[in-house]
């Protein structure tokens, strides 16, 4: 992108109403690693990197921001590489403010989205964590849908205790039925190591 590119679409995004920040180059921008909350418009043709492999690097390095490509130089396969590689929206200039407006919105509803639900994860694994190492080794298999007796075998304890520990798991956690668990736990750690 050049640096009257940047320009105009720092000018067109402020009359949006947005907060703008342009960079120089893909490296610029890389050098930044801005998180957000927020989206990126990307031209296709830019100094260096260009457009397309600055959005896979984005992707690889686990930027999450939203990318909306603006571009003279794009065509059908270029757009449908840059949508298959989750962009939010792809461009064609000369387009209208309104077109832009609307790609911008949903690119930052889009971020707005992840951020409340990766908030909410890490809310439900602090919860995971509050557990003790055994409470967690016994919701792993609640979860699965052993027995009390089944659990206490595997793990060379008495029903009784696995009673126990399942009231402590059921108190902290707020659940009561397995299939609650396993929908709670569900993209979390119970363990060093492992994922449910």
């Amino acid at each position: 992108m050049t640096r009257t590119c940047a320009r105009r679409w720092t000018a067109c995004s402020s009359l949006l109403g947005y907060a703008v920040a342009a960079y120089d180059s893909a490296e610029a921008f890389l050098a930044a690693d801005p998180r957000g909350p927020g989206c990126i418009l990307l031209d296709v043709q830019m100094p260096g990197l260009d457009g397309l492999a600055l959005h896979e690097r984005l992707q690889d390095i686990g930027n999450p921001l939203p990318v909306v490509f603006l571009s003279a130089h794009g065509d059908i396969p270029i757009s449908v590489r840059a949508i298959k590689r989750g962009a939010e929206d792809f461009l064609t200039k000369p387009f209208k403010r309104e077109e832009l407006a609307a790609a911008v919105e949903r690119a930052l509803a889009r971020d707005r989205m992840a951020r409340e639900a990766g908030a909410e994860r890490a809310a439900r694994q602090a919860r995971i964590d509050a557990l003790t190492p055994r409470e967690r080794e016994v919701l792993g298999h609640v979860i699965k849908g052993r027995l009390n007796k089944q659990i206490a075998a595997d793990l060379g304890t008495t029903e009784r205790t696995i009673k126990a520990h399942r009231a402590a798991i059921t108190e902290k956690l707020g659940l009561r039925s397995a299939p609650e668990m396993a929908t709670f736990c569900t993209g979390l750690v119970l363990a060093q190591g492992a994922a449910k």
